[in-house]
């Protein structure tokens, strides 16, 4: 998973001024009194007709948060003003920038990180929530989410990876909504490579220009075709998270997306021996694997892959070129989508946002 020293500078910063611009208003009930949600464990994503946001037009306004660790404010400024280069209006939660008085991994308190998320999502004028970085954090905050009063919001768009895997299973499960899984404000691969960014504006903006993603590393590790509905995102989260409130209990029918960063291949084969165990990959129809970046040479990590993910008889495609790689593919969450691996793409069916909010049925 998304260690300290990864996604965005080493840590180890103190609280600096925040960014210029005007942070979201505060809360009107104190973040420390938010509640803890007992959620129902859940098979599926929310019933009823599948909703998706629209695409980001020039003027819209975006949340920048912190849902996990802290922030290295001279990255934070280099992400806001890509993100105004763009024509966004750049709102920074209340506690981006915070520190937990006792926890320096965490972005502040686990009240406070939930409520920035929960504002920033029942605020009209906030068309996506863009996540700063990972690190860790996000499963100490989403329990404390009201889900019930974000589902009678308007859908938005929530960008992140990492230890935002979390929120991508909270938001699809609980809202029904489909996500990005891309670069985060602060991440070295949006700041540092120009595709990268692009590859996000495009899908946020043009998003008919994205629905065919494939790499020059993509290839067939399970030959084959399938066609299911994408989820998925750090496989490390992904098993962290079995048994939980927010997590599902199969992945069945999905386009499984799964990457990871600094885990060694014995690492890897336990995360995914637990998730074979654990059921969460019966009945999946197709698995892309993203970038493995810092788990040691390619060799061992794909004979792994081959010894876990070969035995479910479906196709995989190997290194499709998302995840904590140098430069990194923007995947769509929560779509129907076909996994060609013989052909090392995945092609979404239809664009994920449109140009207005609309209504659909799940295929």
């Amino acid at each position: 998973m998304d260690q300290l020293t990864t996604g965005s500078a080493a840590d180890g910063h103190d609280p600096a001024p925040r960014p210029a611009g005007p942070p979201l208003p505060a809360p009107s009930v104190p973040a420390a009194s938010l509640p803890a949600r007992s959620l129902p464990a859940a098979d599926l994503p929310v019933a009823g007709p599948r909703r998706r946001p629209r695409r980001l037009t020039t003027g819209d306004r975006v949340a920048l948060l912190a849902p996990s660790g802290p922030i290295d404010p001279q990255r934070l400024a280099a992400g806001t003003a890509l993100l105004r280069s763009w024509g966004l209006h750049v709102m920074p939660g209340a506690h981006l920038l915070d520190r937990h008085p006792a926890h320096g991994y965490l972005a502040g308190t686990d009240a406070d990180r939930a409520a920035d998320f929960q504002r920033a999502w029942l605020d009209p004028g906030i068309s996506a929530v863009v996540c700063a970085r990972g690190g860790y954090g996000v499963q100490r905050m989403v329990d404390l989410v009201d889900w019930d009063a974000l589902r009678a919001a308007p859908p938005k768009i929530l960008v992140g990876f990492s230890d935002i895997t979390v929120l991508h299973e909270a938001v699809d499960l609980r809202l029904g909504l489909p996500t990005l899984y891309g670069p985060m404000g602060t991440a070295a691969a949006f700041l540092d490579d120009p595709a990268t960014a692009d590859h996000l504006r495009r899908t946020l903006f043009e998003p008919a220009t994205t629905r065919v993603l494939t790499s020059a590393t993509a290839e067939p590790l399970v030959p084959g075709r399938a066609a299911g509905t994408t989820a998925g995102g750090c496989a490390a989260l992904l098993a962290t998270d079995r048994g939980t409130p927010t997590a599902r209990r199969s992945f069945a029918g999905t386009i499984l997306l799964l990457e990871d960063v600094n885990e060694q291949p014995y690492r890897l084969d336990r995360t995914l021996t637990q998730l074979l165990r654990s059921g969460a990959l019966d009945g999946v129809a197709g698995i892309a694997l993203g970038s493995w970046e810092g788990c040691g040479p390619p060799g061992p990590v794909r004979e792994v892959m081959l010894d876990r993910l070969a035995p479910l008889g479906v196709p995989v495609i190997w290194e499709l070129g998302f995840g904590h790689g140098p430069s990194s593919l923007t995947v769509p969450l929560g779509v129907p989508a076909v996994l060609d691996a013989d052909a090392g793409t995945l092609t979404l069916d239809e664009p994920v946002f449109g140009d207005a909010v609309v209504d659909e049925t799940p295929a």
